[in-house]
């Protein structure tokens, strides 16, 4: 579809546009797939399209989500934290994704934190930016807007 998203972070500033993008997205703990031999992190999430004009607009109130994927390579370890992959009904909802950088100038790793609602997470501990977000087809109507306190 043509107002599918598909993009590609490869520094900090990109990752601050992935994190604008998968604000307020929902998973299942349990679908959260690593590979550790690889260094590969999977989260099929339903993000809140953001970008669409709907959601822009207080007085249009056509809300969407999409099912999408957001892709991390290049980790060397992943640790988490209040979330449970084991548990079927376990839902997080994602805060933000920060980079902190390596402290040696000429490291291009360091760290990706996922938070999520609720006060769990996930640090990926990384060689350097490599993180995807694709969706995967049409969109379909959401019943709100996600609401943030000040």
């Amino acid at each position: 579809m043509a107002d599918n998203l598909k993009l590609m972070a490869l520094d900090a500033d990109d990752l601050l546009v992935l994190s604008a993008h998968v604000q307020d997205s929902v998973l299942l703990s349990a679908e959260i797939e690593f590979d550790p031999n690889k260094g590969l992190l999977f989260l099929p999430i339903n993000r809140f399209a953001w970008e669409a004009p709907s959601a822009r607009r207080l007085f249009f109130k056509k809300y969407q989500r999409r099912r999408s994927v957001l892709h991390f390579s290049k980790i060397k370890s992943l640790k988490s934290s209040g979330v449970d992959r084991s548990s079927a009904s376990e839902v997080q909802s994602v805060l933000s994704i920060t980079f902190q950088a390596s402290p040696q100038e000429d490291d291009p790793g360091g760290q990706i934190q996922l938070d999520f609602a609720g006060g769990g997470g996930l640090l990926l501990d990384v060689e350097c930016i490599e993180a995807q977000l694709t969706d995967l087809g049409a969109a379909w109507k959401a019943s709100s807007k996600p609401q943030h306190g000040v």
